[in-house]
C-alpha cells in the first residue's frame, strides 16, 4: 500500500497467545450466527460472516499446507444447547451460509464446513519474514510503554510516525486507557499432549457453548483449552500463568470427554479482551491518527486479521468502510 512500516512486539512474534495457540479459523464473530442476527441485525451479521469466510480462504491460499479447511464442529452439551444449535441451524440456512446437522462420535451439533484449522505460529512467523522482505521493520522485545499523539514509547527509544495502529487483544484497556470502561481482559489457558495415535479427530471441537475447545494435530497431539468460565472471577484480569484449577478441568475433560490417556507436555496461559458493552470487536479510530483493534472475545484468529486489513486501508487509503462494518 505505498506505507513505511516499523512494527514492534512486547515478546516474540507469534509469542505470548494461548487462544490463538487453539489453531482454530471460524468463520463470523464470537457469538453463534442467530445470536449476531438479534444483536446487529442480518443484513450486517450476514455480511461480516462472509467476509470471514473469505478471510480464512485468504490465508489458505497465501499459506498452503499450514490451514487446513476441514470445517468445525459445534457440539452439544446439553438439551438446551442442542436446542440453540437447531437455532442457529435455521438462521444460518436462512441467509444461505454453509452450515451441516451433525450427529457422530463427537456428540450432536453443527458441521461449519469452512472452518478450518492452522499451524498459528509457523503462519507468524512466515509473515513476519514476508514482511521483513517487504521493506517492513520488526522488533521484538520491545514494548510499548505509552503512546503521545503519534509516538510510541519504547524501552531503549522513541517511534515517530504518521498513524499507529494498537494491535493487542489481551491488556489492550492497559495500553488504551480510554477503553478501560469498554474491554476487560481475561486469562484463557490451554494444554498439549504427547502424540495420541489411538485417536482419530478430523475436525476441531468447539462445545459447551464455545467454553471447551480441542483439535487432534497432524502429528497426533491434542491441544485442548476452555474452562474459563467455571473460574470466572479468578480469571478476568489474572496473570498469564497456567492455574491448577483450571488445568485439573482441562485435564479431566481429556480423559473423560476427548478419551485420550496421551500424557499432558504443554501447559499455558495468556490474556485475551472481551468487549463489554457489544459482540463487535474494538476497529476505530481512538485518538487523531491513532488506531486500535482488539477486544475479539475469545475468537480473534479470523476476525483479527480482517480488523488489521481494515486498520490497514484506513490508514493507507483513507477507507473506513471495511472499519465501520466491524466497528460502527
Amino acid at each position: 500500500m505505498g506505507v513505511r512500516v516499523v512494527g514492534i512486539d512486547a515478546t516474540t512474534v507469534g509469542g505470548g497467545a494461548a487462544g490463538r495457540n487453539g489453531g482454530f479459523l471460524l468463520a463470523g464473530l464470537a457469538a453463534f450466527y442467530h445470536e449476531a442476527v438479534r444483536a446487529i441485525g442480518r443484513e450486517r451479521a450476514a455480511t461480516i460472516y462472509r467476509q470471514t469466510m473469505a478471510e480464512i480462504e485468504r490465508m489458505a491460499t497465501a499459506l498452503p499446507g499450514i490451514v487446513r479447511q476441514v470445517g468445525s464442529l459445534r457440539i452439544a452439551a446439553s438439551a438446551r444447547e442442542v436446542a440453540d444449535c437447531e437455532a442457529q441451524l435455521q438462521a444460518m440456512r436462512a441467509d444461505g451460509l454453509p452450515v451441516e446437522p451433525y450427529r457422530g462420535p463427537e456428540g450432536e451439533g453443527l458441521l461449519l464446513p469452512t472452518d478450518g484449522v492452522f499451524q498459528p505460529l509457523q503462519r507468524c512467523r512466515l509473515m513476519a519474514e514476508a514482511a521483513c522482505r517487504n521493506g517492513a521493520f520488526l522488533f521484538t522485545h520491545t514494548p510499548a510503554l505509552a503512546i503521545e499523539g503519534t509516538t510510541v514509547h519504547c524501552p531503549r527509544g522513541r517511534i515517530l510516525a504518521r498513524h499507529v495502529i494498537i494491535a493487542v487483544d489481551g491488556g489492550l484497556e492497559r495500553l488504551v486507557p480510554e477503553l478501560r470502561h469498554t474491554v476487560r481482559s481475561t486469562r484463557l489457558q490451554m494444554l498439549a499432549t504427547a502424540p495420541d495415535p489411538t485417536l482419530a479427530l478430523p475436525c476441531p471441537v468447539y462445545t459447551r457453548w464455545g467454553y471447551d475447545y480441542w483439535q487432534q494435530l497432524p502429528d497426533h497431539r491434542i491441544a485442548l483449552g476452555g474452562c474459563r468460565d467455571r473460574f470466572a472471577a479468578e480469571e478476568w484480569d489474572a496473570p498469564p500463568h497456567p492455574s491448577a484449577p483450571v488445568q485439573a478441568a482441562l485435564e479431566q475433560i481429556l480423559r473423560e470427554r476427548v478419551g485420550s490417556q496421551a500424557p499432558v507436555e504443554r501447559r499455558w496461559a495468556t490474556q485475551v479482551a472481551y468487549r463489554r458493552d457489544s459482540i463487535l470487536p474494538i476497529a476505530r479510530q481512538i485518538r487523531p491518527q491513532v488506531w486500535a483493534i482488539g477486544a475479539y472475545n475469545g475468537t480473534g484468529n479470523v476476525i483479527g486479521a480482517l480488523c488489521g486489513r481494515a486498520a490497514a486501508r484506513a490508514v493507507a487509503r483513507g477507507d473506513l468502510t471495511l472499519l465501520r462494518l466491524l466497528d460502527g
